[in-house]
């Protein structure tokens, strides 16, 4: 420590060195002139994520190699500035925003397909490999890549393992945690070391893979994965359940899934419905409410047989409408549909709160109601859409932050909905993490005690809290604050 700052966790003391000009010069020693930036312009599109805050970093940072970022994270610890790993910057928790400004870290660079071994289903990837394309790139092998955020196309793998980034697939395949079985990490003091295994089974020592899979880059750098990968499914069978009201829509879940399994099951409420409209592939029946998005994947003659059985369970129901899609073409014209439910919603309202809670699947139309009540009583809007098959709902909260009073009551839903869910039984993340949003509403979910040792875990790896500060459980003293 040079004596420049001042780091105390337990006192919740912290003053950051300020990234000057020495600093600047020392940086672009590591990793070249052409690959940092201290431009207020360029600094602008890495201050802000999926949630529309901002907060300015003092550089960006593209490191090429991992020997490089270990350089980089022995420079903050000597000088003692944070350091904020960046992958796409599609969160929605504000997990990569540099909330006490320093350096991001964009891992942009550090973008290649190492290996793909088919013989033993493993592929080892940098974190800024594109989801979609090593799903793209796998599946030239006969082979899959489960884990399918709805930003695949443009989401990277490093953000994806830190904040376990899940998807529609979840509810067969896992999220991503269940397909990390190694990593490659670089500590806040620079050290570097490799976790986990690239065998099927593996427990010697402690599961770091799994500390570091979720913790949102506040305990290392994560500049290599390895992944296991299933054989593709040959076939696919997609059907659209339309409802005639959001409970109707919600009970069904935990039938279907009593005794069917499918690789996905999405919800859409009637808003979600009505914002992605024109991207459906055909009028939709009156008085459609709700709809189910179900698939079936696997060999041929099992997905013909899980889709008959299916067809027959649903003709028992008092339903709009069950329609099969027609080939792949118009299967994934419904699931565009599906994934522009997100980027649609400023149809409604120019901000929103992107909630992710996840209750036990029976729990959903209680969820559902009391978001409909929310609604009601406080004369917001809130729409409901999301991977009913895992219990994963997306609650949606809109607003004009410009209107206080309106902010104010979307903040007050935002704490009934968490008391709402913790109360049956859900966590308040499913995928998005914690980051800034969430943290103040830890100690909902989370005793004293869990939150304590937490906290400990974070200061063993990272001392001088110099990795992405102020995300997760921020202390008293260290609360964002806007540039």
């Amino acid at each position: 420590m040079t004596g420049e700052a001042r780091v105390d966790l337990k006192n919740g003391m912290k003053t950051y060195h300020p990234v000057d000009k020495k600093i600047i010069d020392q940086l672009t020693e590591i990793v070249g002139k052409d690959h940092l930036t201290a431009v207020k312009e360029d600094l602008m599109s890495y201050s802000y994520d999926g949630t529309a805050r901002e907060f300015l970093p003092e550089a960006v940072v593209f490191p090429g190699s991992t020997d490089e970022v270990s350089r980089v994270m022995r420079l903050a610890s000597e000088k003692i500035f944070p350091v904020v790993p960046r992958g796409a910057g599609t969160g929605m928790t504000g997990g990569s925003l540099p909330v006490q400004g320093g350096v991001v870290l964009a891992m942009s660079r550090l973008d290649r397909i190492i290996r793909i071994d088919p013989e033993n289903q493993t592929a080892k990837v940098e974190p800024g490999v594109i989801t979609g394309d090593l799903q793209k790139e796998v599946r030239r092998h006969g082979l899959y890549y489960p884990p399918d955020p709805a930003s695949l196309s443009f989401c990277t793998m490093g953000g994806n393992v830190a904040e376990c980034a899940g998807g529609p697939s979840a509810v067969k395949y896992g999220v991503t945690r269940d397909y990390v079985l190694g990593l490659e990490v670089v500590l806040a003091d620079g050290r570097v070391f490799l976790t986990g295994v690239q065998t099927a089974k593996g427990v010697v020592g402690y599961d770091l893979s799994r500390l570091f899979t979720g913790s949102e880059g506040t305990l290392a750098v994560i500049t290599g994965i390895t992944v296991r990968l299933v054989p593709y499914p040959p076939c696919k069978s997609t059907f659209l359940v339309l409802c005639k009201s959001i409970s109707q829509a919600t009970s069904l879940v935990s039938e279907i899934l009593r005794t069917h399994t499918p690789c996905t099951l999405e919800y859409m409420d009637r808003t979600a419905i009505r914002i992605v409209r024109d991207l459906l592939p055909a009028p939709l029946a009156a008085g459609t409410e709700a709809l189910l998005l179900i698939e079936f994947d696997g060999d041929g003659k099992s997905v013909e047989n899980q889709g008959d059985a299916l067809k027959i369970f649903l003709s028992e129901q008092d339903l709009l409408g069950v329609e099969e899609a027609g080939g792949d073409r118009e299967a994934e014209t419904l699931w565009t549909a599906r994934r522009s439910v997100s980027p649609a919603a400023f149809k409604l309202k120019p901000h929103k709160m992107s909630e992710d809670v996840v209750v036990p699947r029976t729990r959903i139309p209680e969820l559902v109601t009391c978001v409909e009540t929310l609604s009601r009583d406080l004369d917001i809007v809130i729409f409901t859409f999301g991977h009913a098959g895992d219990g994963n709902i997306h609650v949606n909260i809109m607003l004009d932050r410009n209107d206080k009073g309106e902010k104010e009551r979307c903040e007050t839903a935002k704490r009934r909905l968490f008391k709402e869910v913790v109360g049956l039984g859900g966590t308040l993340s499913g995928e998005h993490g914690v980051g800034i949003t969430k943290a103040r509403f830890l100690p909902l979910e989370l005793d004293g005690n869990a939150l304590a040792v937490m906290q400990d875990i974070k200061m063993l790896f990272d001392p001088l809290n110099i990795l992405n500060p102020g995300k997760i459980f921020p202390g008293k003293d260290d609360k964002p604050k806007k540039n």
